[in-house]
């Protein structure tokens, strides 16, 4: 079968850094008291951040959405990346605490996030994708994760990686979702790297300290480019694109993927020897 290669993984060599971060990272998206979302025309990606303070914060319908509610076509993850929170789904209660994950299936109608205290909001990142048919709405408690020990000190990139919607666990139409935290002097992310023509992927990166970055590779794995992301940023990962990331601190980022296959192993590894 033929692949029609995309224009943009032929152009992206010729980018300024400016277009770089134009089009595949997405800051400001966590604002006190407001409710901001981006999409990403690949795979039909809706992604945003949500901070609630006194008051909660409903799941807003856009018209760009072209439907009586936002969900009404879509399914969604929600991480509180924050303090203690909650979220309401058509009229029931779900505590979300640190590293809570909330998970809404399609045809979930109403749909608001609170915190428990305004001076130390919940932070809620926020990614939805279209689906097909509708599962229960899911919450998965931090405590309730079994975390995967990854990497090795001597390679500076020991970590912990956590699944938490993903197909071994509920059923969902395309979302997968997790994080991984990096530990204290281990600062790269999945290297070796790969590619996955099957789903694409955002990554939120977040705990990285003041005046830290990481620099994000993407591109194709023979002419890779990097972009700097500070905390709170988002880097856009299209199929044909690697993902990794080396930080000057230690940091944890978000994970998310939309696409035609769920299977987390369904990659294709690129030796570090055949990098450019």
């Amino acid at each position: 079968m033929q692949y029609r290669t995309p224009s943009a993984s032929q152009l992206v060599g010729t980018y300024t850094t400016e277009q770089l971060r134009e089009e595949f990272l997405a800051g400001g998206l966590f604002k006190p008291g407001e409710a901001n979302f981006r999409w990403w025309e690949t795979d039909r990606t809706i992604f945003g951040g949500i901070i609630p303070l006194a008051a909660p914060l409903s799941l807003p319908n856009r018209p760009e959405l072209r439907s009586a509610f936002f969900l009404e076509r879509r399914e969604a993850g929600a991480i509180n990346l924050g303090g203690p929170g909650f979220a309401r789904v058509d009229g029931v209660e779900f505590a979300l605490e640190s590293l809570d994950t909330l998970y809404l299936g399609r045809g979930t109608k109403e749909v608001s996030f609170g915190s428990r205290d305004a001076a130390q909001p919940a932070r809620i990142w926020f990614l939805s994708y279209p689906a097909h048919m509708t599962y229960p709405v899911r919450h998965i408690p931090f405590q309730s994760l079994k975390g995967d020990r990854l990497g090795t000190r001597e390679n500076a990139n020991e970590r912990t990686l956590y699944k938490v919607i993903y197909p071994d666990a509920f059923p969902t139409c395309q979302i997968v979702m997790g994080f991984t935290r990096m530990e204290s002097g281990s600062v790269w992310n999945t290297m070796p790297p790969h590619t996955h023509l099957r789903r694409s992927e955002v990554y939120l990166y977040y705990n990285l300290p003041e005046n830290h970055a990481v620099f994000h590779f993407m591109g194709p794995p023979q002419s890779t480019r990097h972009i700097v992301a500070h905390n709170l940023e988002a880097v856009l990962s299209p199929p044909w694109s690697v993902h990794s990331g080396v930080g000057t601190a230690a940091y944890s980022f978000v994970w998310c993927m939309g696409g035609e296959n769920q299977q987390f192993a369904d990659m294709d590894a690129v030796p570090i020897a055949q990098i450019k």
